[in-house]
């Protein structure tokens, strides 16, 4: 990791007050199962930082296959315990050492076709029970989607924790199916959870706005059909969801994870003009788009710390000065759930 990207990691990775309060409360150790993604090393970090802040000694575990070796190294370099583990398999869940908190990354988005539908419904659907029972006693936070919803009337806010459901897809339904799973095993063994439905982390690497302003880059045309998105700072996300282990409860609670709408044609513009470079579009505008209504995050955690005009900025200075990206792309603009 060069030191620009460990800048962007170091930013990620800094919590407020509010996420070291939450993990002052902490009795055990924090365990990530699947942290080898890319949201993965940030999130450790934080929550290694805010024990730190706290005073605790609580140690920070990072699980995931590791196939790659390099994530497990730097995880390890930044004090936090990486520990390869595939979820599937019983015994070495069962290796596991115990932990008070434990924060759910695991899953799988792209399925493809030939099988891959298969894949993602296991891994979506079948390892939440297989982990939830491993740990029954632990208080959880658990990712989902705002893909859960149905697509919403573009000119509002989007659905919010109470409105009903309506995955378009099997990458969608697979994910309310882990919802589902979680929340059966909450009840049954009473075990303290909060499904965080996210919707979209973006930073200098990945997320929708990176996805548009490469476009713009190549000049290759942004699609206007879905036009308009949710857009939040990876960072904010991170202390978001450390801090929502507050909430956790049996039955479990529900809170999207969702920073304001934007308008992509909007975005599109914006880093043309930062970037120099004339956005070029296809497609018109639909009259839905797939949206979640964050605002009660926001009144319990505060605004995010950064704002939509700040993320434009940094991302359009990476991208110019030749950072690396992820090159997962979040594929928004997709209506017929087909990932």
């Amino acid at each position: 990791m060069d030191k620009d990207e460990r800048s962007i990691l170091l930013d990620l990775s800094e919590p407020d007050e509010r996420t070291i309060e939450t993990l002052r409360g902490a009795q055990g150790d924090l365990a990530l199962l699947g942290a080898g993604g890319k949201i993965g090393h940030g999130l450790a970090l934080m929550a290694r930082r805010a024990f730190e802040a706290a005073g605790k000694r609580n140690r920070v575990l990072a699980v995931s296959r590791f196939t790659g070796g390099h994530s497990r190294q730097a995880l390890e370099e930044d004090g936090i315990a990486a520990i390869a583990c595939d979820l599937s398999d019983a015994a070495a869940l069962a290796r596991l050492g115990e932990a008070s908190e434990v924060l759910y990354l695991a899953g799988r988005k792209f399925g493809g076709s030939g099988g891959g539908e298969a894949e993602t419904w296991f891994q979506n659907a079948y390892l939440p029970g297989v982990v939830a029972q491993r740990f029954p006693r632990s208080r959880w936070a658990a990712y989902s989607s705002g893909n859960v919803y149905p697509f919403w009337p573009a000119g509002s806010e989007g659905p919010s924790e109470g409105d009903e459901v309506g995955p378009v897809g099997e990458y969608a339904q697979s994910v309310l199916g882990r919802e589902r799973v979680f929340e059966r095993f909450s009840r049954v063994q009473k075990t303290p959870l909060v499904i965080l439905r996210l919707n979209y982390a973006n930073e200098p690497r990945y997320g929708v706005l990176v996805d548009i302003a490469a476009r713009v880059l190549s000049g290759e045309p942004v699609d206007l059909t879905t036009g308009w998105v949710n857009v939040l700072w990876q960072g904010d996300s991170n202390r978001m969801t450390l801090s929502a282990l507050g909430l956790a409860q049996s039955p479990p609670a529900i809170l999207n994870l969702a920073g304001p709408k934007v308008r992509v044609r909007a975005v599109a513009e914006t880093f043309g003009r930062l970037l120099g470079v004339a956005p070029r579009f296809t497609g018109e505008e639909s009259a839905t788009a797939l949206l979640s209504d964050g605002s009660r995050a926001r009144d319990l955690f505060g605004p995010p710390r950064v704002g939509f005009e700040e993320m434009v900025r940094q991302i359009a200075a990476w991208l110019e000065a030749g950072g690396k990206t992820w090159k997962k792309p979040t594929r928004f603009e997709v209506r017929d759930g087909k990932f």
